[in-house]
């Protein structure tokens, strides 16, 4: 169980500042408590009236920050508990004297876990992987290079598409047609439509026609970086490809039909573990405390939450990986409970709600990396048990 503020702090008293917050942030009360007062809107519901006599906003994706929401507020520091920031006008907050803060890299292992898993539960993407076949990964900010960092101690290969960043920088560079061609394509780019490389529906209707039929296309960005009505018009022709979305267009109003015709489809929770949470909000914390001069505040440690010993048989790489990951991380049970909400539930028209819903209730899921895990009987195994960010507990050998 979290400890209090006051708690943690030994703060008696609280400050004055008045800090609003999404609620599906956690843990603010813990590292913000101490401040000033705090309170818990629904993000997508925010409205300007809210805002009265707020000091600090801390948001997520799902609202826009802007003159309609900010104007003659009294608002002097906005943060969003996420690393995509394209949902924030930061020309306004430049503009007002706002201060702002993001959170890039909290969720990143979160979503490369993710990706993992999509690997791991689709067919045999995993085991013609580690035969030699290459991941494609489109952008090459904080997620894409843990993507390509994490591929890259498994034995995997792989080749990054990002046009803005200087080639000589990047791994394993190639152009989108190159990236077309891989074995899997995962998306991580963040969602703009400045010129010349805008990833508004990078993949369009030519795109996914250049995709293989048996090529698996994980989209964990944002969802308008595919376009979603030329995806459904393209896998109802039944030519694939393999294909698992966490991130829609329309959200949270998302395609039922494109649901039912995806592997895989999620609630834009590939960043949606504890761990990653509770890392935005302390990086969001530090900012605030930084930007007001106030005393810092201590990590908070999800107590309760201990580590996991699964045990490692003999089995091939790929069920050591598999099983490792699967561990950490149920895919398929997120995917029956999207489908559950979206396609057996009605009316249609609480959909939106639905996926909300199941955000705003998302489980406490922990991350694989940091996990302790058996020493694996067989000879290479444990490279593969590091290649994950576990730890081998040589004390107890797998059977």
């Amino acid at each position: 169980m979290m400890r209090t503020a006051a708690q943690r702090s030994g703060v008696g008293a609280k400050l004055n500042l008045t800090i609003l917050a999404d609620e599906n942030i956690p843990a603010v009360e813990d590292y913000l408590g101490a401040l000033g007062s705090v309170r818990f809107v629904n993000g997508r519901a925010l409205k300007r009236a809210d805002l009265d006599s707020v000091d600090v906003l801390l948001v997520r994706s799902v609202t826009r920050v802007d003159a309609a929401l900010l104007a003659g507020s009294h608002v002097k520091f906005v943060g969003t508990a996420t690393s995509g920031i394209d949902h924030i006008d930061r020309q306004y907050l430049k503009e007002h004297g706002i201060a702002f803060a993001y959170a890039p890299g909290a969720n990143a292992n979160s979503v490369v876990e993710y990706v993992l898993a999509a690997i791991s539960a689709v067919e045999d993407r995993l085991e013609r992987l580690l035969a030699g076949g290459v991941v494609g990964i489109v952008g090459y900010g904080i997620i894409g290079r843990s993507v390509a960092s994490r591929l890259a101690a498994l034995g995997i290969r792989y080749q990054v598409y990002d046009p803005w960043l200087d080639q000589a920088t990047i791994a394993n560079a190639a152009d989108l047609t190159q990236i077309l061609d891989c074995d899997v394509l995962t998306l991580h780019a963040e969602l703009t439509t400045a010129q010349p490389w805008p990833s508004y529906h990078l993949l369009g209707m030519a795109q996914l026609q250049r995709l293989r039929a048996t090529a698996l296309l994980i989209n964990a960005s944002r969802g308008a970086v595919v376009d979603n009505a030329a995806l459904l018009a393209h896998l109802e022709r039944g030519r694939g490809p393999l294909t698992v979305l966490d991130v829609w267009e329309g959200e949270p109003d998302i395609n039922a039909a494109l649901l039912q015709q995806v592997n895989l489809g999620t609630a834009h929770i590939a960043g949606y573990s504890l761990d990653g949470k509770l890392r935005a909000t302390q990086m969001l914390s530090a900012a605030v405390t930084t930007h007001f001069q106030l005393p810092s505040q201590p990590a908070v440690d999800p107590a309760g939450e201990g580590t996991a010993l699964p045990r490692c048989g003999t089995w091939s790489s790929a069920d050591l990986i598999r099983h490792l990951v699967q561990h950490s991380y149920d895919i398929h049970l997120d995917d029956a409970l999207l489908r559950r909400a979206i396609l057996e539930e009605t009316p249609d028209r609480e959909r939106g709600s639905r996926f909300d819903r199941l955000r705003k209730s998302y489980r406490n899921r922990r991350e694989l990396a940091g996990l302790r895990v058996r020493e694996p009987a067989q000879p290479g195994h444990a490279a593969f048990v590091r290649a994950l960010g576990c730890h081998i507990d040589t004390t107890a050998r797998s059977t």
